[in-house]
Parts: C-alpha cells; structure tokens; sequence
C-alpha cells in the first residue's frame, strides 16, 4: 500500500472529506456501484485464470510469427484493442489486450509499457463509438432517447479522428525493428479444460453482468473456479478492486458536495460548447463516469456531454476508470510518469478534435 500512490491519495481525500462532511457507513456504501465492482472482480478472476492457462504465451508466439515488426504488432494491437471496446466495453478490452501483450513481452523484446498506454489510449478512443463502449456513454444514450445508430453516426467522426491520430502516433513511437524470441514460450501445455471452463464462464457472465446479473455472475465465477483453479480467485489484484471501491466513495463524495454544486450552478451548461469544455475539464478531476452523471443535471445537450466525457478520458489518469486499470496492470512505478507524457498532449489534440468533430453533429 505504501507503494501505491493513487490509492495513498484516495485514502487522505476520504479522510478529508470525512472530516469536511461526515457520512454514515450506509451512506458511504450507497456511493460504491455494486454492479461495477463485481464486474470487475469477476474479471480479474476470469483473466487470471485465462493467463493461467498457458494460452496467452500460445497466442503470443503466432503473433510474433505473422508480425515480426514491433511497429506492425502494436498497430494490429491497437486496432484490435479499439475495436474490441465498441463491443466489449473498454474496461472488459483491457482484460482481454493487456494479458496479451504481457505475454507477448515475456518472450520477446516489446516495449511492454509503451504499448499498454497504447492499449489504455486505443480503449478509450475506441469505446466512444457505441453506447456500449462505455458506463458513461450507456447512461447519455438512456438519457437522450436517441437510437442506437443515431449515438454511433453522433460519435463517429470523433472516434475516427481520435483513431486516425493515435495509429499515426503509435506508428511513429514504434520502429521496424524485428523482433527475436529471447525463449521459446510452451507450445503443447495449454491447460485447454481450464481455457474453456474461463471462455465459458466469460461469455456467460458478461451475458448475465450486462442484463444487471453481475452478483450471481460473479458468484458463479468464485464458486467454479475455486474448485478447478483456487489461484484465479485468491490471487487477482484485491488493491485494485479497493481503489475502484475508494475511487465511487471520494469522487461521489466530492461531486455531491453543495459547495460543488452551487458552483456549476452558476455556469450555463445548455449551450454546446460550455456542456462540451465543463464535461472534457470536469472529467480531469472525477473521472468522466461521474462527470456526465453530474453534469446531466445541468444540461441535456446530449451530442456535447458525449464528446467532452469521451475527450475527458485522455489526460490525467484519472479521467477514465479504464486508465486506472491498464496502469494498475502494468504492475510499474515508472509507467505513471510515461503516460502522462503522452496521454496529456494527446488530450490537448483530442480537444481541438472533439469541439471540431462536435460541429458535423
């Protein structure tokens, strides 16, 4: 815990806001989203047991065969990463792409924290297209009432930008280098009982999370996997699940404060460019989930809070949940500084694209 900084963080901001306005144990619990953080054990678990299959390493080695560029790798990884979001959700992608690329790495040299903030900035361009990509764009697409073809015209222009941009970028920070094997990985001890049972019980709770299942899901994910792999459930990362925990507490906390309140009170969110700049900069400071909760309160312009919340995702990590997760894969210090480097420069590029995209709408 020492070593965590965003969850040192996290705990002095709950110890402040307790102190600045005490709540109650049930009043704290009623900020946690239930349906997210069994969502995301269950998938912690459901990866962990993928990777402990040996099929990832499989996976990895015929990847490496039919792109023995680095630069070839990391653009199919980010397309696929991007397209897998539109569907999959951006956090559900990551647990799929980010194991990939650690296995890819363990047998050859891939620069595996460039690309996992490859992977973090695709997911997040990717996942703005459907209302599916993502919890926020989920509840704009139920607020407004619009289609689902509606939402994905809406979002399209800005999704291809944001993806022509960062395939450019990708391509330019990755060479043609080709890449050796430093060893070969397994080729025939595929644990193939335990990569079905996790596929099987992936499909069916992500079907069961996805029509508001997620505790029975997850229930069913501890109690299969505790009898064939005990490791895939005592073993997945329990600091990362507090610090989605602690992050609904402070940001919820922080954005149901009066005094926050009373200032966006004071702003005219209705017009299209102020909606499109409060969700984008909002979204730096409580993540853009809870910034178009919040600023749905203040405006329905829909088409603006959906392009600032998806721009709001690049930037400081905190900006999207998926961020958080991707780095927190990582399991690197250092990674916190080098995607920061990227990811604000981009989020500079990917406000111009947005206000410019919000013009086609």
């Amino acid at each position: 815990m020492r070593g965590d900084p965003v969850l040192l963080i996290l705990l002095a901001a709950f110890v402040v806001l307790q102190i600045v306005r005490p709540a109650s144990v049930g009043a704290l619990f009623a900020r946690v989203d239930q349906h997210t953080i069994l969502t995301l054990a269950g998938l912690l678990m459901l990866t962990r047991a993928i990777d402990q299959s040996g099929f990832l390493d499989w996976l990895a080695q015929r990847l490496l065969r039919a792109f023995r560029t680095e630069r070839r790798l990391a653009l199919l990884m980010v397309t696929f990463a991007a397209a897998l979001s539109t569907l999959l959700t951006n956090d559900v992608a990551l647990f799929a792409v980010v194991p990939l690329a650690q296995s890819l790495a363990r047998i050859a040299p891939v620069r595996i924290e460039r690309l996992i903030i490859f992977l973090a900035l695709a997911v997040n361009a990717g996942s703005s297209l459907t209302p599916f990509g993502n919890p926020q764009n989920l509840f704009l697409w139920q607020q407004s009432g619009m289609s689902f073809g509606a939402f994905v015209v809406m979002m399209t222009p800005l999704t291809l930008a944001l993806m022509a941009v960062l395939l450019a970028i990708c391509a330019f920070a990755f060479d043609s280098r080709a890449l050796h094997f430093q060893r070969h990985g397994p080729r025939h001890n595929v644990r193939w009982p335990l990569l079905w049972t996790a596929l099987v019980l992936f499909a069916g709770f992500v079907a069961l999370a996805d029509h508001g299942f997620a505790a029975w899901a997850c229930a069913a994910v501890v109690v299969v996997l505790l009898a064939v792999r005990r490791n895939a459930v005592l073993g997945i990362d329990w600091l990362l699940l507090a610090i989605f925990v602690l992050m609904f507490v402070v940001l919820r906390g922080l954005a149901g404060l009066p005094e926050v309140r009373a200032a966006l009170g004071h702003f005219d969110f209705g017009g299209a460019t102020m909606a499109y700049a409060g969700a984008a900069v909002l979204s730096q400071f409580i993540s853009n989930v809870p910034a178009a909760i919040l600023l749905a309160e203040y405006s329905h312009n829909w088409p603006a809070l959906a392009h600032g919340v998806a721009v709001g995702g690049f930037g400081l990590a905190v900006g999207s949940l998926a961020n958080l997760i991707a780095l927190r894969m990582a399991k690197s210090k250092q990674i916190w500084w080098h995607f920061h480097c990227l990811s604000v420069p981009f989020y500079v590029v990917a406000l111009v694209l947005g206000f410019v995209a919000l013009k086609w709408v």
